[in-house]
């Protein structure tokens, strides 16, 4: 089985930065598209940002563009969200996912998941 491991949340305020990451093992990771969700208290899990294997192509939800943005390092078989100028709102628990195959919104298209992390911000 392919593992997922997060790292990278913690508490911040209004206007800080925080980059998550995600490390890959078990498998080759330069095949597989790479996606991040959140889930608020209270709310579903939402579509974050997602990038394709090789790194040539990214989508981000429109709620993050300009703040928040995915990116990988193949030779380290990881993936990261750099998060800048963070809001309340921005407050969740992040996942990162996987799948073999092209990057979509879907979350029910990715097979494998991290454990999650916490990122709270305050005002």
């Amino acid at each position: 089985q392919l593992q997922l491991v997060q790292s990278g949340g913690g508490f911040v305020q209004a206007g800080d930065s925080l980059r998550l990451s995600c490390a890959a093992s078990g498998r080759t990771f330069s095949t597989y598209a790479m996606a991040w969700f959140r889930q608020a208290p209270g709310k579903e899990r939402a579509f974050v940002a997602a990038i394709t294997g090789s790194g040539d192509f990214t989508i981000h939800a429109d709620s993050v563009k300009g703040r928040i943005t995915i990116s990988r390092d193949n030779a380290k078989n990881t993936v990261y969200l750099q998060m800048n100028s963070l809001k309340p709102e921005d407050t969740a628990v992040y996942y990162c996912a996987l799948r073999n195959g092209m990057v979509t919104r879907a979350d029910s298209a990715y097979t494998y998941w991290g454990q999650g992390t916490q990122v709270t911000v305050s005002s």
